[in-house]
C-alpha cells in the first residue's frame, strides 16, 4: 500500500468516525457546515489557507526579482479564482457545466497554448453523457479524474478516449457515455471516486480549425434529488435544475478552493525547484508522474527550467517521430504558459519551420535573431519549458545547448 492509499484510506476511516460521533450527539455534518458558515468560520478558513499557500512564493530556490515575485502573487490569485469556479459556482455533479477552467489568464502545470480545455464537476457514482459536433480541431481527448492538486497533489486519470477512438456520424455529432458501468458504444470510463472531466482540444492552426461543439447532461440524479429541492429527470432526460445552494455546499466549496491555491502552488514549485536541476536540458518527464498529476496519457513529456543571461540563447534541436502532434513551449517559474496571446512562445508540428532532413531547430532568445522557429522570452531571464509528443511512434530526445547571441547571427 503506497502513502496515497494510507492516506486516503485513513482520511476515509476518520470521515465515519466523526460521523458516528456527530449523530451520538443529534447532529449532521449539514448542522455543522450550518454552523460554521453562520459563524464566518467557512471564511476565516478559506481566508488563512490563502495565506498560508503564500510559501510558495518564497519556497527554497524561487527567484526574488519584482518580475517573478509579481507574477507569483498574481498566479495565487489567479488559482483563487479558478477554485472559485470550480467548487464554488460549478460544483454541482448534478448539474454539470463544461467550463474553462484554465485559460489566457488562468493558468497552472504548463498549460498548453494549443489547448482548449474543458471542465465539468461530476460524480462517479452517476451517469452522464457527451452530445456534440466533433468539429475539424486537430486532436480531442476525454479523461476523467479522481482528487485534485489540494488533496495530495495528485489527479489520477480514471478513464480516458479519444476522438480518434469514437463512433463519429458522417455529419460530425456524436454521444459519449460516462459512467462506472461498462457501456457499450461510446464510453468513458469512471470510478466511484471520479469528480472530474476533462477535455482538451488541441489545435494545430487556430486560424482555420472548428472546436467542438459539447455539451454535458446527467442521466440520472441520486435517489430523492427532486425530494431535496432539485428537480430529478427522467431516464434519459437532458436538464436538471439546480437546488439553491446549501451551507454544507458552500463550505465544503470555500474548503476546496483554499486547498486547490495552496496545493497547486506548492506541488508546481517543488516541480520548478528540481527541474532547475537540469537546467536549459529537456530530460523525458517520468510518464507515470505525469499520469498521476492529470497529464493526458497519450503524451510523452520533456518538462525542464530554462536560464539565459541578455546575450544567450538555447538552441534546441531534435527529430520528428510519427505523431499526431507536438509541440514545444515556454513557461515562466510558475510553470504558467508565458503570454501566448502576444508573445511566440510557443511551436507546433503546424507552425514549425523544418530542415530538409524533417528535424527541427528551436531558438530561445530575448531578441528576434532572425531565424526559424524563434521563441521569445516575453520580458523574462528563466523560467519552465516543455516539449512534447502526442501519440509518438517513439520518442527521440531533444538536445540542446547555450549559445551567444554572436554566434546566433553566424546561423543560417
Amino acid at each position: 500500500m503506497n502513502g496515497r492509499t494510507i492516506a486516503t484510506t485513513a482520511l476515509g476511516q476518520f470521515k465515519k468516525a466523526r460521523v458516528a460521533y456527530l449523530r451520538l450527539r443529534g447532529r449532521t455534518l449539514d448542522d455543522v457546515a450550518e454552523q460554521r458558515v453562520v459563524s464566518g468560520t467557512s471564511w476565516d478558513e478559506f481566508c488563512d489557507t490563502l495565506k498560508s499557500a503564500g510559501a510558495a512564493i518564497v519556497f527554497p530556490g524561487t527567484p526574488t526579482d519584482p518580475l517573478t515575485q509579481a507574477e507569483g502573487y498574481r498566479y495565487l490569485s489567479r488559482l483563487t479564482r479558478a477554485g472559485l469556479e470550480a467548487f464554488v459556482e460549478y460544483a454541482d455533479p448534478h448539474a454539470p457545466v463544461l467550463r474553462r477552467m484554465i485559460h489566457e489568464t488562468a493558468k497552472m502545470g504548463s498549460d498548453n497554448p494549443d489547448n482548449h480545455y474543458l471542465n465539468a464537476s461530476i460524480d462517479g457514482t452517476l451517469d452522464y453523457r457527451i452530445i456534440g459536433t466533433r468539429g475539424t480541431v486537430d486532436y480531442l481527448g476525454f479523461g476523467t479524474q479522481e482528487g485534485n492538486y489540494g488533496e495530495g497533489g495528485q489527479m489520477p486519470t480514471t478513464g480516458y478516449v479519444e476522438a480518434a477512438d469514437l463512433d463519429i456520424g458522417p455529419d460530425g455529432r456524436f454521444e459519449l457515455i460516462l459512467s462506472a458501468a461498462e457501456h457499450e458504444g461510446n464510453w468513458l470510463p469512471m470510478t466511484p471516486d471520479t469528480g472530474l472531466l476533462i477535455v482538451r482540444q488541441t489545435f494545430a492552426d487556430r486560424e482555420t480549425e472548428v472546436p467542438a461543439d459539447l455539451r454535458i447532461e446527467l442521466l440520472e440524479a441520486a435517489p430523492g434529488a427532486g425530494q431535496a429541492g432539485r428537480v430529478a429527470p427522467a431516464p434519459g432526460a437532458q436538464r436538471v435544475t439546480p437546488a439553491p445552494l446549501t451551507p454544507a455546499q458552500l463550505d465544503a466549496g470555500l474548503a476546496k478552493a483554499g486547498l486547490l491555491v495552496a496545493g497547486a502552488s506548492m506541488l508546481f514549485a517543488k516541480w520548478a525547484r528540481d527541474f532547475q536541476k537540469h537546467t536549459n536540458e529537456l530530460p523525458m518527464f517520468d510518464p507515470e508522474r505525469s499520469t498521476k498529476a492529470g497529464g493526458d496519457p497519450n503524451i510523452i513529456y520533456y518538462h525542464s527550467y530554462w536560464r539565459l543571461g541578455p546575450e544567450e540563447a538555447l538552441v534546441i534541436e531534435s527529430e520528428i517521430p510519427e505523431c499526431d502532434a507536438w509541440n514545444f513551449q515556454l513557461d515562466n517559474h510558475w510553470l504558467e504558459s508565458l503570454d501566448y496571446r502576444h508573445h511566440r512562445i510557443h511551436v507546433n508540428k503546424h507552425t514549425a519551420s523544418y530542415r530538409p532532413d524533417g528535424s527541427v531547430r528551436i531558438v530561445v532568445a530575448h531578441r528576434d535573431p532572425g531565424l526559424p522557429n524563434w521563441i521569445d522570452t516575453a520580458g523574462h531571464d528563466c523560467g519552465a519549458m516543455s516539449f512534447r509528443w502526442i501519440r509518438a511512434a517513439t520518442h527521440p530526445q531533444p538536445r540542446t545547448r547555450v549559445v551567444s547571441t554572436a554566434e546566433l547571427a553566424r546561423m543560417d
